[in-house]
C-alpha cells in the first residue's frame, strides 16, 4: 500500500515497514548502522562510516540531485536504505548505481525484496535504462536475489577484494528497463 511517497507492507514477521524518503534526521539512525556493518567488515564497501554531518550533507546532495535514497522504517527506527544514484554525465544519465543494505537484526522478513522492487519501480518511472551494482561473489545470497529479481551479472573482476582472508571475485551485475538487442 502507497500513501504519497511512502509504502508500507507487512514483513514475514506480521511487523509494518515503512519504505519512505531518507529525511535529515535520519542521518543519526542511518551513521549508527553503518557504522555496525563497516564493523563486520562483510558487504559493504566503506572503511568509515560518515559522520552524522557528512550523513546530513550526502541526504541532501542526493536530493538535489533527483535521485533516490530509501529508508527502510521498523518500529520508527531506520534499519536499512536503498539509494539509486544517476550518473552525472550526460551520456550516462539513463544509468544508475543502486547500493542497499538492511541491519542484520532486520535480514530474513522479506524486506530486501520489497526494497528492491520498491527501487526498480522507481527507476522505471525515472526513465532510467539500467541500473547497476557490485556485489562480491561470497555473497551467495545477495546475487541470487539480484538474479531472481532480473538482474544479469555482466562481468567479473577476479580477486577483486580480500575478505576474511579469501580472495573473492567481484561481480557487476545489472538490471535493464528495456530489451538492449539490436
Amino acid at each position: 500500500m502507497s500513501n504519497g511517497d511512502n509504502f508500507f507492507f507487512t514483513a514475514k514477521n506480521g511487523e509494518e515497514i515503512t519504505l519512505r524518503p531518507v529525511e535529515e534526521k535520519d542521518a543519526a539512525d542511518i551513521t549508527l548502522h553503518v557504522e555496525a556493518i563497516v564493523k563486520a567488515g562483510r558487504y559493504l564497501q566503506k572503511e568509515e562510516a560518515h559522520s552524522v554531518e557528512e550523513e546530513v550533507e550526502f541526504i541532501n546532495d542526493v536530493k538535489r540531485k533527483g535521485n533516490l535514497y530509501t529508508a527502510v522504517e521498523r518500529n520508527g527506527k531506520v534499519v536499512g536504505i536503498a539509494r539509486v544514484l544517476k550518473g552525472e554525465l550526460q551520456m550516462k544519465r539513463h544509468t544508475g548505481v543502486f547500493r542497499t543494505w538492511i541491519h542484520p537484526e532486520a535480514q530474513g522478513l522479506g524486506i530486501g525484496k520489497e526494497l528492491l522492487a520498491h527501487t526498480l519501480r522507481w527507476g522505471e518511472n525515472n526513465d532510467l535504462h539500467k541500473i547497476w551494482l557490485t556485489v562480491f561473489s561470497g555473497n551467495e545470497k545477495a546475487v541470487k536475489v539480484y538474479e531472481n529479481a532480473g538482474f544479469i551479472i555482466e562481468g567479473k573482476q577476479k580477486d577483486q577484494a580480500i575478505i576474511e582472508g579469501k580472495y573473492e571475485d567481484e561481480y557487476f551485475m545489472a538490471y535493464f528497463f528495456r530489451s538492449t538487442q539490436n
